[in-house]
């Protein structure tokens, strides 16, 4: 049988770092790249006596990402431990949420590969600490433990096993941080430790329902990774049932630098962690005039503001989806649009936007909400640019310097010398010269070389210094000539 009779089941597990100030029941600090174990107190080590205190603004963030996934917010929430031994994890358990989880079901949309819409349940999204972190250096046999990390609070979001391929779960993953990010929940950065994903993976026959065998991968450090151990593993799987054999429940670790997935433990049946109600927390209610005003003070989501500007400002998927990669971007370009007269070029300001300001951004290492180039600025440009006062590529100038000083649009453009010669007599004279000048491409125009006229308006482009207004220049060219084979 081969492996196009099996399908793929996934399911991931993320663990999200709220952007709080503080750890979730102490008062240490949480900060990324802090000197080891200087983030520490007598909470977050575990120290007999010590009680834990729930940081009220990690229970808001919890809940705001809640609505932004669209999950079902409790009325009340409690804490309970779950008891399992570590190096780095202190206490000997970790304070988490299993029966009352303050975020029940939700549901992610995204486009997969194939250009379908897919929604992917989210079966529950908990509060918990984080573990601390056991380092290895290299050629010593001792492993360090750092603490800093422990009692930071996570957010760990447990998909339904809805995902088909690997490059879904790259989309549902890519969708998830977008929401997140949007939400001001965390930076989900995962080169810094603050987005973690686990993934489920399991084959069974084609159009079969019931599940099989899964294996969870752990070590995954960025969304390719994820894709690509998922794609492994399925392949490895597929490879294993042809054979004969059957899949083992089992923890393995991607190996990058071999492109392979390998076992890390043995799993035959569920962890027994001992859950029970943490005694040092109370259960917690969340007033539903409170979950309101969360709710209200939440942005737009991505997937809505794709679709507005997709359907009601004419701008193609493909860019709409960049503008709404970031947050900022997109409140950014909203201001561009507000700044608009009737009748406006959104489509223009999208492209300049894409193109140009993000760029610049990029290249300083800086939001788009830090430049001081203006959305009110950057909409003057694009006018300047339909109305013919300047070329597309002069734009770019203007913007660079609008970023740098504080001047008009129109005051760049003077001191540059930037305005196209659009008047038809002051520019006719030079379209009369290079078409007096390049005798052979004027013949090879008339022969039927359409590509000529492109030299042609070149040529005028050139005799300018770039100042022509191309489109000008095309069409006194063709006045001129008269169509090619005329």
């Amino acid at each position: 049988m081969s492996g196009a009779a099996y399908e793929s089941v996934i399911g991931l597990e993320v663990h999200v770092q709220l952007a709080t100030r503080t750890k979730l029941f102490c008062g240490c600090l949480n900060v990324y790249g802090a000197d080891a174990n200087t983030n520490v107190c007598s909470v977050c080590t575990g120290q007999p006596g010590a009680l834990p205190v729930l940081n009220g603004f990690a229970l808001e963030l919890a809940v705001r990402a809640g609505l932004a996934l669209g999950c079902a917010i409790a009325s009340r929430t409690k804490f309970d431990r779950k008891n399992y031994f570590y190096p780095d994890l202190p206490k000997g358990y970790q304070i988490s949420q299993l029966e009352r989880p303050v975020n029940g079901e939700g549901s992610l949309r995204f486009v997969n590969e194939a250009g379908e819409e897919r929604v992917v349940r989210i079966a529950r999204a908990h509060l918990e600490e984080d573990a601390g972190k056991t380092m290895h250096p290299d050629g010593d046999r001792s492993s360090l433990v750092d603490l800093n990390r422990a009692g930071i609070p996570l957010l760990e979001i447990v998909s339904a096993p809805d995902l088909r391929t690997p490059q879904e779960a790259y989309r549902y993953l890519t969708e998830l941080k977008r929401r997140l990010r949007y939400a001001r929940v965390s930076e989900c950065d995962m080169e810094k430790g603050s987005l973690r994903c686990d993934a489920n993976v399991s084959i069974r026959p084609a159009g079969a329902t019931e599940l099989g065998t899964r294996t969870e991968i752990k070590n995954l450090n960025s969304f390719r990774n994820v894709e690509r151990a998922l794609a492994h593993e399925i392949e490895r799987q597929t490879a294993v049932v042809e054979e004969g054999g059957s899949v083992v429940q089992e923890t393995r670790t991607w190996r990058e630098d071999e492109e392979r997935t390998e076992t890390l433990r043995s799993k035959e049946e569920a962890e027994d962690y001992r859950y029970f109600p943490d005694p040092d927390l109370p259960e917690f209610e969340l007033e539903e005039e409170r979950v309101d005003a969360i709710r209200a003070a939440l942005p737009e989501m991505p997937d809505v503001k794709r679709a507005r500007y997709v359907g009601s400002l004419g701008i193609p998927e493909a860019t709409a989806d960049v503008l709404t990669a970031d947050r900022d971007a997109a409140e950014w370009f909203d201001a561009c649009v507000a700044a608009l007269p009737d009748g406006g070029d959104a489509k223009g300001v999208a492209n300049a936007v894409t193109g140009v300001v993000l760029a610049l951004a990029n290249d300083q290492g800086v939001s788009i909400a830090d430049l001081r180039l203006t959305p009110e600025r950057l909409v003057e440009v694009v006018g300047l640019v339909d109305d013919g006062t300047i070329s597309r590529q002069a734009a770019r100038k203007v913007i660079a310097e609008l970023d740098a000083g504080d001047e008009a649009p129109a005051e760049v453009v003077e001191r540059l010398g930037l305005a196209q010669v659009s008047d038809e007599d002051a520019l006719g004279a030079t379209v009369d010269e290079v078409i007096a000048a390049q005798e052979k491409v004027v013949e090879d125009y008339r022969g039927g070389n359409e590509n000529a006229l492109n030299a042609l308006v070149g040529g005028v482009m050139k005799a300018t210094k770039g100042k022509a207004n191309p489109q000008l220049a095309r069409e006194l060219l063709i006045r001129r000539l008269g169509g090619a084979g005329g």
